[in-house]
């Protein structure tokens, strides 16, 4: 057992998470924008219950995702330097759709 009480442990987890998420490879380098909407993706919880080792499959299959038919939002980040309410309600929609089809 453990003596950390429920949402310390909470945090801890996605820390996990986000740390495989942030992690890049060498000679591979991302968008800024798409970075963003990444990192979107697990500060706001909804990979909490990812299996760490799949956090990489997740990540590869949602970049391909946001490139192929989201340029729209990854633009709109682009351009404003921000996730304003409207971006943030939109990139959750993209976030939990994808999420509902992948594995």
């Amino acid at each position: 057992g453990s003596d950390l009480d429920a949402a310390t442990q909470q945090l801890l987890n996605r820390g996990v998470r986000l740390t495989e998420l942030l992690k890049q490879g060498q000679y591979v380098p991302m968008a800024v924008e798409e970075q963003v909407a990444i990192i979107f993706a697990g500060v706001r919880g909804h990979l909490d219950k990812f299996d760490p080792a799949k956090i990489t499959a997740f990540e590869r299959g949602f970049l391909a995702h946001i490139r192929s038919s989201q340029q729209e939002i990854l633009k709109d980040i682009r351009e404003k330097g921000m996730i304003d309410d409207a971006a943030e309600a939109k990139l959750k929609d993209i976030v939990t759709n994808f999420l509902a089809g992948f594995e």
